[in-house]
């Protein structure tokens, strides 16, 4: 319990001293994981939004192919992206192996998925709901698509949320892709990982705190979002509540042409 408690202490200590190796190592991991995420959100939330809308031969393989990528290990992602970035690998001349660039990629292939799928469920359900009175307008599918996504940004944005977390909390990848070289590739994931085996536990206690902190603020902003969201359909729906009697007014007096 002594050792526990010491560990705790000096872990404290470092994280309100600004310990310069660990803001490093945090502000590094915090980059890697927003630059993935910025990257895969903007392909996903695409891509997903035109899978809720349109119809197509092998829609099923394509769907059923993505939610099957929702499971991959990231030890597995890690693999293939470090065969595709090797020497003798089709994309070795970029020489990203072992740099931001290459944990920043295998981040955004993880997310990719993620994003993609519950965006794709998302504006799916908004076209049920929508989608029949759009297209009864002329709007196309990717022009629908567009639109139903815009009308569900909210939870779209809890989508980003999300898959923030899922790439600031991944170690298997960007270890065996980024080789967590100090001061170069190492992250908070990735040096909780190595301090813990080298017996440094307040260091890795400290990024562990730290780590917990972000993935719970999240969570608080998904949290926030969401009741601010019900609170706006709530008072949307209100004033429509209100208004409504005095519509019914107005046409009644029209009818019998009857001045307001």
């Amino acid at each position: 319990m002594s050792s526990f408690s010491d560990s705790a202490s000096s872990a404290l200590q470092l994280i309100t001293s600004l310990d310069a190796g660990l803001l490093t190592i945090v502000g590094r991991s915090l980059s890697v994981s927003a630059t993935a995420c910025a990257i895969a959100c903007g392909l996903g939330l695409i891509l997903g939004a035109w899978l809720g809308v349109t119809r197509f031969a092998g829609r099923g393989a394509v769907l059923t192919l993505l939610n099957t990528f929702l499971a991959v290990p990231s030890v597995v992602v890690g693999l293939v992206i470090y065969l595709l970035l090797s020497r003798t690998g089709p994309l070795g001349y970029l020489g990203w192996l072992f740099s931001f660039k290459a944990m920043v990629m295998a981040q955004a292939v993880l997310v990719l998925p993620v994003v993609t799928a519950l965006t794709r469920q998302a504006v799916q359900d908004a076209e049920y709901l929508h989608g029949e009175q759009l297209q009864s307008l002329g709007a196309r599918p990717l022009v629908r698509s567009l639109l139903l996504a815009w009308d569900e940004r909210y939870a779209l944005l809890t989508v980003v949320i999300a898959s923030f977390g899922r790439a600031v909390s991944e170690v298997g990848a960007v270890m065996i892709v980024g080789g967590n070289i100090d001061g170069f590739t190492r992250v908070m994931t990735t040096a909780i990982a190595l301090e813990t085996s080298k017996g440094d536990l307040p260091l890795a206690l400290g990024l562990g705190l730290i780590l917990l902190s972000v993935v719970l603020l999240l969570n608080v902003l998904i949290a926030l979002l969401r009741r601010w969201r019900e609170r706006s359909e709530n008072d949307a729906a209100s004033v429509r509540q209100l208004a409504a009697p005095a519509a019914v007014r107005e046409s009644v007096a029209v009818t019998h042409g009857v001045s307001l």
